[in-house]
């Protein structure tokens, strides 16, 4: 099953000259030593006639490929197979058998199906170019298709200073970038454990009074010696199901999966020298047994680093177990993307909780409240998020986390499990206000996914938290921006600062 991810689906065409289809690497870096036989519909292909196209060289004998003479196969590259002098495929679902030595994989072999499309039937579509998608013409081209087919002119969207080449990966039919205005707040002074120090702080947002607000607390919490961050917990999820026959059956095979964990950890691994699989979660329903793989990931989110590995642990799974009848890799308990009380109790991501002691004579002078009057505030607004049912008590995590995220190149999608978060305040017996928030499931990264791109970068560079090593650190620096964020809003809300400020500083229209 694994195997059949290096074929890209709907590849396969007739061409002038033959057929084509195309593999991409979506295991990990390698190598082709040789290519042992192709087969089209349980026919062998002569191996002459088939030719190998890369974004560096064309046509490639695949008779001169040998332990000496290798073509390098990186994770995302492409490669597109020619079969010159081949007749015509019928326009209907065809059979590829394809076996390959590959370093450090040694004899892969792998039957796909795929379909000869109709051109009668073939939609208006983007242009890209298999080989080289992020060229200068290609962007070029996309940009005039989208003018043309829009009626309007792209002016701003076609500006940009980063290296498209560099995207691979991040996006596909690139056709330019998206502006949004960045600020930056503080500095903030963070007491963690990783994160120690004064830190300026990179906000991209359209919505006003946001960096204000956000600068004001950092102002506060600094005058109160800053904010002390604690990363308490790291894992990150895949969750498949497997169906039986029987309830019975379900259980039956959790307790063998437990016997093996050992076995399933060493398969889930080799696809990565980073994914650590701590533990596997396991739930029961009806005749479905339903299992979270927990991993750490290092300093990337790692969703992808860890589907990857889940499924090469379910392929052994599949391989050794009788008496599955359905299986899939997601069974959406994994809650990707999805805000969702598992993780507010189990973790996604980084569990962090950032806390500090307000003292009584700065809230009084800065922000015009009592301690008293916060903490009274927070004990109503908790009934009003039970009775509302969200999954935050705090009022506005979510701002912040989105204004860094988006500035840092993380997935901005991540923010609807991010933005779960859990406040507590406490009268001190001096009079000032005790204040922390625990983010249960912040999924961030300091390097992969879109962290090195041309500002993203920058920004982390900015704060010392780009590549391996900073993730911790960067955690801790969100969450301490985060509580910054609610003792800034709840002191406007309870002052009545809150409308004039947006008035002064919110108003676009």
């Amino acid at each position: 099953m694994l195997l059949k991810q290096l074929y890209t689906r709907g590849s396969l065409n007739n061409t002038d000259t033959g057929i084509s289809f195309s593999l991409k690497n979506r295991l990990k870096d390698a190598e082709i030593k040789e290519i042992l036989h192709i087969k089209i519909d349980g026919k062998e292909v002569n191996i002459d006639q088939v030719f190998m196209n890369t974004s560096e060289e064309e046509n490639i004998p695949a008779t001169s490929i040998n332990k000496d003479n290798r073509i390098d196969f990186p994770l995302r590259k492409v490669i597109n197979i020619e079969v010159k002098g081949h007749d015509s495929l019928a326009i209907e679902r065809h059979e590829l058998e394809i076996s390959v030595k590959a370093s450090p994989f040694g004899n892969l072999k792998f039957s796909v199906n795929d379909s000869i499309p109709d051109p009668k039937n073939q939609d208006v579509r983007v242009p890209r170019d298999e080989m080289d998608d992020f060229g200068e013409n290609i962007i070029k081209k996309r940009q005039e298709f989208v003018s043309e087919f829009t009626g309007k002119p792209i002016d701003h969207i076609g500006k940009y200073s980063i290296d498209p080449h560099e995207l691979s990966g991040n996006i596909e039919h690139f056709t330019g970038v998206a502006q949004i205005p960045m600020g930056f707040a503080g500095p903030i002074k963070v007491n963690g454990e990783h994160a120690i120090g004064e830190f300026m702080i990179p906000m991209a947002t359209t919505e006003g009074t946001l960096v204000a607000s956000y600068n004001r607390g950092m102002k506060v919490a600094n005058m109160c010696g800053g904010i002390k961050v604690s990363v308490v917990d790291d894992a990150m999820q895949r969750a498949p199901v497997f169906e039986f026959e029987d309830a019975r059956g379900a259980r039956d095979f959790v307790q063998w999966v437990k016997l093996n964990f050992d076995t399933i950890k060493t398969e889930a691994e080799t696809t990565s020298s980073i994914a650590d699989l701590v533990y596997i979660d396991h739930f029961l329903s009806n005749k479905f047994a339903f299992l979270r793989f927990n991993f750490k990931t290092g300093d990337a989110a790692g969703q992808n680093m860890v589907g990857r590995a889940t499924f090469a642990a379910c392929s052994w799974i599949l391989d050794q177990y009788s008496g599955i009848k359905n299986f899939f890799l997601e069974s959406n308990f994994a809650t990707d993307k999805k805000a969702s009380q598992i993780n507010i109790m189990r973790t996604r991501g980084k569990r962090v909780t950032a806390e500090v002691t307000l003292k009584k004579e700065v809230l009084q002078q800065y922000m015009r409240v009592d301690p008293e009057q916060l903490d009274h505030h927070s004990r109503i607004a908790a009934i009003g998020s039970f009775l509302s049912g969200v999954n935050n008590t705090g009022l506005h995590s979510p701002n912040g986390i989105t204004a860094m995220f988006i500035a840092t190149g993380q997935d901005v999608a991540n923010v609807s499990e991010s933005s779960a978060g859990i406040i507590y305040t406490e009268l001190t017996s001096n009079g000032d206000l005790y204040i922390s928030i625990t983010i249960p499931s912040l999924i961030i990264a300091t390097y992969g996914g879109g962290t090195g791109i041309g500002t993203q970068k920058e920004s982390l560079e900015l704060l010392d938290c780009y590549g391996k090593g900073k993730a911790h650190k960067f955690a801790e620096i969100v969450a301490a921006v985060v509580l910054a964020g609610e003792i800034s809003l709840a002191s406007a809300i309870s002052s009545s600062d809150w409308v004039s400020s947006h008035e002064q500083y919110g108003r676009n229209r």
